[in-house]
């Protein structure tokens, strides 16, 4: 399955639970997560990625500089991992 996909079918279940689905919310700043869920008390960023892809080393290093700060943030590829990290 492409990134793509994956990225559109995982966004659809989270709406269907409740979540606000947010595009990058860091515009124009590169290595930043894909999509922002939020739910009241909740924020994770999530990074998407085709089957078996690992982020950029930017990418990685701006997931690590989030979760430093204290945020959530999950790297996806698989609809099933989307599922599991959104409980939907």
């Amino acid at each position: 399955m492409r990134e793509r996909s994956i990225e559109a079918r995982v966004c659809a279940l989270a709406r269907a639970e409740g979540w606000l689905v947010h595009p990058k919310a860091a515009s124009g700043t590169r290595g930043w997560p894909d999509r922002t869920f939020t739910k009241p008390g909740r924020v994770v960023f999530v990074e998407f990625k085709a089957p078996g892809r690992r982020p950029t080393r930017l990418q990685a290093w701006r997931h690590e500089d989030l979760r430093a700060q204290g945020y959530v943030v999950h790297v996806i590829d698989s609809v099933a991992a989307g599922r599991s990290v959104l409980g939907c």
